[in-house]
């Protein structure tokens, strides 16, 4: 079941005090710990659950940042393994590799993604982020987006039509913040933790 609340104010404190945690398991292994998806933009109404990205040097030897993230109840999802590739997009695959990791039991509704430095892939939901926290009418008409979806689509256990339909309209999205990142100069603010 899809369903789309309205924006909370505690979204913020509720990912710092998980980054917090995630900081303390990984220490130097993450690069960045940032808050990303709807939740981390101030207004939007998104599913509530707590996207947050690691950023990571590598995925060569990723034994000790799977140790470190099942230490504090973390569990490897071995099958989500690569993002959706937009239309257009050059260089290889692994450009869109990931490692996705399913919460403790005890915590709440969050998404663990784990992407190398540097990647389309990484650099995608910090740029999608930023870009609506500057376009309120985009962030506004993406929101009207997902309660439509949630709608048609939001009351079956199989979420994939919802996600195929919001992909391209993320991307047609990334079209504009790819512009607005060319023109601005924009590069991802410091992580909060």
């Amino acid at each position: 079941m899809i369903t789309i609340v309205p924006y909370q104010s505690t979204w913020p404190a509720e990912f710092a005090e998980i980054a917090s945690t995630l900081r303390a398991a990984l220490g130097d292994l993450a690069l960045r710990i940032d808050h990303i998806g709807s939740t981390s933009v101030p207004g939007l109404d998104a599913k509530d659950i707590i996207d947050i990205q690691l950023t990571v040097t590598s995925f060569d030897d990723f034994r000790p940042i799977q140790s470190a993230l099942q230490s504090i109840g973390y569990t490897l999802d071995p099958h989500n393994i690569s993002d959706h590739r937009p239309p257009g997009a050059f260089g290889p695959d692994s450009d869109w590799e990931k490692r996705y990791f399913r919460p403790p039991a005890h915590q709440r509704r969050t998404h663990l993604h784990v992407r190398l430095t540097g990647r389309p892939n990484q650099l995608y939901p910090l740029l999608f982020r930023d870009f609506l926290r500057t376009h309120p009418a985009t962030a506004s008409a993406y929101a009207a987006l997902k309660h439509t979806l949630a709608k048609y689509h939001g009351n079956s256990d199989d979420h994939l039509p919802y996600v195929e339909i919001k992909d391209p309209v993320c991307d047609v999205i990334m079209a504009a913040a790819y512009e607005w990142a060319e023109k601005t100069g924009w590069r991802p603010e410091p992580p909060k933790a």
